[in-house]
C-alpha cells in the first residue's frame, strides 16, 4: 500500500478520529454515482479536517461477511443503507473495512445509526485493526466547500 494512502487518512483526520493509527495492506475501492473513489494520494481532503467534529458519528451502513473479492452486495447487511444529509457544513464519510476471521464470526445485535464508534466495534467483535479506509466529504445542497455529490448506496470493493 502506498504511503501516500495513510498520508490522506492521517490528513484527513480518519486516523486519530475513527480509527487508531494502522497499515492499509487491501486496497478499497468506493463508488458513489458512479464515481470512483479511491483511497489514494488522488483523493485529499477538504476542510472537514481542520475543525474538531461537532457531533458524534452515523452509521449510514454496516455490512458483514462480504466475500473478499466481491462488493458489498454479497455480504449480510445489518445495518441498511441511510444518505448522509447533512443539515448545513461539510461532513465526512467514512468507510472502513475489516477482515473477519470467518464469515459469521460477527454476531450483531440490531445496532442505532447514531453515537457508532467504529473503535469500539472492532474491539467488541475481535475484528483487529482495519485493512482499509477511505472518505470524502458532502454538503448540503447551495452549501460552500468540500465535495458535492448527491449520494445513493455505496459499492464498495477489496480491489484485487
Amino acid at each position: 500500500m502506498p504511503t501516500s494512502s495513510r498520508d490522506s487518512l492521517v490528513l484527513g483526520r480518519v486516523i486519530g478520529d475513527v480509527v487508531d493509527q494502522f497499515s492499509p495492506t487491501v486496497a478499497l475501492q468506493v463508488s458513489y454515482n458512479g464515481r470512483r473513489l479511491m483511497n489514494d494520494a488522488d483523493f485529499r481532503p477538504s476542510a472537514v479536517a481542520a475543525g474538531a467534529p461537532i457531533s458524534g458519528s452515523a452509521t449510514r451502513l454496516l455490512v458483514t461477511d462480504i466475500p473478499g473479492t466481491t462488493d458489498v452486495g454479497y455480504g449480510r447487511e445489518v445495518i441498511c443503507y441511510e444518505s448522509p444529509r447533512p443539515p448545513a457544513g461539510i461532513h465526512r464519510v467514512v468507510f472502513v473495512l475489516f477482515r473477519q476471521m470467518a464469515r459469521g464470526s460477527v454476531d450483531v445485535a440490531p445496532l442505532l445509526r447514531h453515537n457508532f464508534c467504529t473503535r469500539n466495534f472492532a474491539e467488541d467483535h475481535g475484528l483487529g485493526a482495519p485493512v482499509a479506509a477511505a472518505f470524502f466529504t458532502c454538503q448540503p445542497e447551495g452549501g460552500t466547500g468540500g465535495r458535492r455529490l448527491v449520494v445513493r448506496p455505496p459499492r464498495t470493493t477489496p480491489a484485487p
